[in-house]
């Protein structure tokens, strides 16, 4: 078996149902299931023949076998690549917590984790911004000045504010927004340079991000093309 994965799947919410239940035929029913709102401008909307912009946003702990025959599954049975279809995207796993954990997250007693490799030539990046509540806006604005399509924005609630005021020297807000953006790697610090400049610690919005490594994608064709 392969390395292992999370798999993000972010759809719209009248159709997680049938993202849903095709995970759960091929044996992912271990998932973690949460809603947010897509950040796309009306015009990338209307494009993309999307309607609404609330969002599911599913994941999942893959290896690389689950992911291909999902893949294959999610572009062939769910038409992802279709308009207003979606995403799903696998980030790698450095380390999980204990055998006990790594059993139940894949459902699989006798599964030996490959040793670690140094991930190269990635084609995409996910951009993760958290920022303070309301701002999502002037952050998007920025990214997309960069060259982004567009996000998917979640609530959330931020803990460690004292650490914050201590290295950071301002002061943060419990309520926040986190933003999720996936681009090709060679936008990647572009993007990340503009929000921190015009949504950065030093603003309102209190931006800070960071990316990870994209090592696969299904649903990002019509864009790209």
């Amino acid at each position: 078996m392969g390395n292992l994965f999370l798999m993000t799947t972010i759809v719209d919410r009248k159709v997680i149902n049938k993202y849903l239940e095709l995970y759960r035929e091929n044996n992912l029913n271990v998932m973690f299931l949460s809603l947010g709102f897509g950040t796309a401008a009306n015009d990338i909307l209307d494009y993309l023949g999307l309607e609404s912009t609330e969002k599911a946003v599913a994941m999942s702990v893959v290896d690389t076998n689950d992911w291909l025959t999902t893949k294959k599954q999610l572009e062939k049975k769910l038409k992802i690549d279709a308009p207003g279809g979606g995403i799903a995207f696998t980030i790698p796993l450095s380390s999980v917590g204990g055998i006990k954990t790594l059993q139940f997250l894949l459902e699989k007693d006798n599964y030996q984790k490959e040793e670690e490799s140094t991930l190269q030539n990635t084609t995409h990046e996910l951009i993760i911004v958290i920022a303070e509540q309301g701002y999502t806006d002037m952050i998007m604005d920025a990214a997309r000045g960069a060259g982004a399509y567009g996000g998917t924005v979640i609530h959330a609630k931020g803990t460690g504010q004292e650490v914050a005021e201590k290295f950071m020297g301002v002061t943060l807000a419990a309520e926040k927004e986190i933003i999720y953006i996936v681009t090709k790697t060679e936008q990647k610090n572009p993007i990340m340079q503009a929000i921190m400049h015009n949504a950065g610690v030093h603003t309102k919005a209190k931006a800070i991000a960071f990316s990870l490594p994209v090592t696969d994608t299904a649903g990002l064709r019509l864009i790209e093309d």
